[in-house]
């Protein structure tokens, strides 16, 4: 894991999975719901329309009761490659304004896939790092599905 910018961060991790396996996780909505939130939040729904222009939506629940909604627009789907989002969050103590994910999913051989994530445009440091912790967290969730 490595950062690139004070702006944008770069995080990479292998997953013991096929790129179309992987890709259906951060594509199909019963599968997200099992990892795309961080350690001790869990997912409420997750909406997909996964088409460029369409919509997804990620409802979060802390075990404190805080609940977190991210949203966002598909820029670019290429199956089982690459994605490109944006991303932003509905509660405006966590919103950051629009920023940019992009998930590339390389075929390392052995049934094996790289993710190498880039997210950009952060307003300043502290909502990079805050992002990082969290992809981080998401990952770790990720690869135990696998695991």
């Amino acid at each position: 894991m490595s950062t690139e910018t004070t702006t944008s961060l770069r995080v990479t991790r292998v997953i013991k999975a096929t790129r179309d396996r992987v890709f259906q996780a951060w594509t199909l909505p019963n599968q997200l719901g099992q990892w795309s939130a961080p350690e001790g939040i869990t997912v409420q729904e997750a909406h997909v329309n996964l088409e460029v222009g369409g919509h997804y939506h990620i409802q979060m629940r802390h075990e404190d009761g805080a609940e977190y909604n991210a949203r966002g627009v598909y820029k670019e789907i290429d199956p089982p490659s690459r994605l490109v989002y944006t991303w932003g969050w509905d509660e405006e103590e966590h919103d950051v304004g629009e920023t940019l994910v992009t998930v590339e999913f390389n075929d390392i051989g052995g049934g094996a896939t790289e993710i190498v994530l880039m997210h950009e445009r952060f307003p300043n440091t502290e909502a990079k790092i805050g992002h990082e912790h969290g992809w981080t967290s998401c990952l770790n969730r990720l690869e135990a599905m696998f695991g």
